[in-house]
C-alpha cells in the first residue's frame, strides 16, 4: 500500500480505493502496537484483513482479527482496532442499498 491520505490518526497511512454514492473503501495501514479507539458510524460496514494481526473491539466483545478475516459491523456498532503486528487492511463502508436507501 502506498502512503496515502493520512487523516484519521497520526501514524496510520490510509488510501481511499473507490469512493462514491454507495461505498467508501479506504485502506489502511497500521503499524505493529497502534489502535484505533472506539468509535461507532452511521453505515453498515466490512472489515477485511490483508496481512497481520489485530484485536478488534465490537461492542462490548473482543475478536483476533488475521490475515483473511472478514468482519461486519451493524451500524452504530462501537468498534476499535489494535494492531499486534503491522496490518493491512480494508473497510468497505455501505453508504446505500441497491434500491439507493441506506
Amino acid at each position: 500500500m502506498s502512503p496515502g491520505r493520512s487523516g484519521v490518526h497520526p501514524g496510520i497511512l490510509s488510501n481511499v480505493l473507490q469512493k462514491d454514492e454507495h461505498v467508501n473503501i479506504p485502506a489502511f495501514g497500521f503499524a505493529a502496537g497502534q489502535e484505533l479507539s472506539a468509535h461507532s458510524a452511521p453505515t453498515p460496514a466490512v472489515l477485511y484483513f490483508l496481512e497481520g494481526e489485530a484485536e478488534v473491539q465490537l461492542g462490548e466483545d473482543r475478536v483476533q482479527a488475521q490475515a483473511g478475516s472478514f468482519v461486519y459491523m451493524p451500524p452504530m456498532l462501537p468498534h476499535g482496532i489494535s494492531a499486534k503486528s503491522p496490518v493491512k487492511m480494508l473497510l468497505v463502508q455501505i453508504k446505500a442499498g441497491l434500491n439507493g436507501t441506506a
